[in-house]
């Protein structure tokens, strides 16, 4: 029986490490906004109040602040007022908002707590009509607590969806800058 030669056994290792490594070629991981949705020529970009077909209050205000803000402080891009300024215009549409029982308080039988869910239609468009990232329905869910003395009764629900706008925010740039 012949044995490898050092060199052979060498090249052999070198060729068992590349074969096991081949497979992390294609695994899908790139630098920090290599694969972003946004051209380079986009510097600016508007923001206009998302639209709503929910019957909420305030919902499409959340939304809208906590992406400018998220926007504002996490990318390079300059957030402007006006869409006919701008590169380019993200618009969203609040589709759908509810506000579900989720647990209930069995010696009373009233609910304790209630399940949030917004659906939101987001569309990232280029100043010369291109669509640069669009999702069609976002679905975001928070938890909140209702109050149990009716005579001190604070709604909750408002702080509910500034959580979960905030959470959708990151989302939002984190799928236009990332490619997700």
């Amino acid at each position: 029986m012949r044995t490898l030669s050092t060199a052979a056994a060498r090249r052999l290792f070198c060729l068992l490490l590349l074969v096991a490594a081949l497979p992390l070629a294609g695994c899908g991981y790139h630098a920090v906004g290599a694969a972003t949705h946004i051209p380079g020529n986009v510097r600016t970009i508007a923001v206009p109040v998302f639209t709503t077909h929910a019957q909420a209050y305030h919902t499409e205000l959340a939304l809208t602040q906590a992406v400018v803000r998220e926007l504002d402080t996490r990318t390079r891009y300059r957030i402007v007022g006006n869409a006919a300024d701008a590169d380019a215009v993200l618009s969203g549409t609040v589709l759908t908002q509810t506000a579900d029982p989720l647990t209930y308080d069995s010696t009373t039988g009233v609910t304790s707590s209630y399940l949030v869910t917004i659906t939101v239609k987001v569309v990232l468009t280029a100043h010369d009509g291109r669509i640069l990232y669009q999702n069609d329905a976002l679905s975001y869910r928070e938890q909140y607590q209702s109050t149990q003395n009716l005579s001190g009764f604070i709604r909750e629900d408002p702080a509910a969806v500034n959580r979960l706008a905030r959470d959708f925010a990151q989302a939002i740039v984190g799928n236009m800058l990332e490619s997700f």
